[in-house]
């Protein structure tokens, strides 16, 4: 190889030259074209092995109009949910032969939603998913109207058509039916940030279950996903202790409400019993551990890849997964001592 082509990537053109063909001929080989003859397409195969050549994927989308990439649209890629979300989606695309590119945004930027999408379009990705709980950055994205197939994972009805989801609204009704069914009536609900999506799905079904059971609720509290929210918010609410029971919108809130429990001398379950939402990695070792609605990740990025895609195998990809509740030691019947 030349002084010049050293300490350098090497080209399409390293190959071409070396292997005594056109650089066309090259893009051929790479492309498995039926045009090129067996003992070329090895000559070409061991130059790119014996320079340890592997394509520019960017270059080689322009040719063959594929990509094998699809684009992730992230907000709030910090939390439990998005970041499996991406996770989910990232394995179930390789698993395709593809990979995933995201680009994370600011929700509370309207211009991030542009920028992003041209930035993933720049790649020349084939579809695309949205990930972000926030209900404007949905209708932003309706707004640009991008012109390829998409998946929202939210449950929403602002774009039903390009919709998938785990039913939040079906989940928050089992962690309640749950509470009720142990003979708490005195139940309060923690829920999530305005706006997120999620939150006030699973607000709707916490509701919408005390109502089936004619039960009485006070407002939920609005908090923000984070255990020192649900610290806080638990040292408030013992003030008074009006309830046995408490609904959490995610496991770290119910992780700070077990914490604001014990700071106060009480049991959890025999004074308050608690049940969150997610069920983390870390939600079976909180103590007592954690009874909490599950959502599976791994199969909503496998179905997310299948409505882009198509689904491997052949069958309609439902737009819609329950979730199940893990009971576990945080819940116990009321009264119990």
């Amino acid at each position: 190889m030349s002084d010049e082509a050293q300490g350098r990537r090497p080209s399409i053109r390293d190959v071409a030259r070396l292997a005594g063909v056109s650089h066309q001929t090259v893009s051929r080989v790479l492309n498995d074209h039926p045009s090129i003859r067996p003992e070329t397409r090895e000559r070409v195969r061991a130059v790119m092995s014996d320079l340890s050549y592997s394509p520019n994927r960017a270059a080689r989308a322009l040719v063959t109009s594929r990509s094998h990439t699809i684009g992730i649209l992230a907000a709030s890629a910090t939390q439990y949910g998005p970041a499996s979300s991406i996770a989910a989606i990232e394995a179930a695309a390789r698993a395709r032969g593809y990979w995933a590119s995201t680009a994370n945004i600011d929700p509370t930027d309207p211009s991030s939603i542009p920028d992003g999408l041209s930035h993933l379009m720049a790649q020349g990705i084939e579809g695309l998913v949205v990930i972000a709980p926030q209900s404007r950055v949905i209708r932003a994205l309706i707004a640009q109207k991008p012109d390829l197939p998409y998946v929202t994972l939210q449950s929403t009805d602002l774009d039903p058509d390009h919709t998938l989801s785990v039913d939040q609204i079906a989940g928050a009704r089992l962690a309640t039916r749950h509470l009720i069914e142990l003979g708490h009536r005195n139940i309060y609900h923690l829920a999530g940030p305005q706006d997120w999506i999620e939150a006030e799905a699973r607000m709707r079904g916490f509701l919408d279950e005390m109502s089936a059971w004619d039960i009485p609720t006070t407002a939920p509290i609005l908090g923000d996903w984070t255990a020192e929210f649900g610290y806080y918010a638990g040292r408030e609410m013992l003030r008074v202790r009006d309830f046995t029971a408490i609904f959490s919108s995610n496991d770290q809130m119910a992780l700070g409400l077990m914490h604001a429990v014990r700071a106060e001398g009480l049991d959890c379950p025999r004074d308050v019993s608690i049940v969150g939402f997610d069920d983390i990695p870390e939600a079976a070792h909180f103590w007592p551990p954690l009874t909490t609605v599950r959502q599976d990740f791994a199969e909503l990025g496998r179905r997310c890849v299948d409505l882009l895609l198509g689904s491997a195998s052949g069958e309609q990809t439902a737009a819609v997964i329950l979730p199940e509740l893990r009971v576990r030691s945080s819940s116990a019947p009321v009264g119990i001592r």
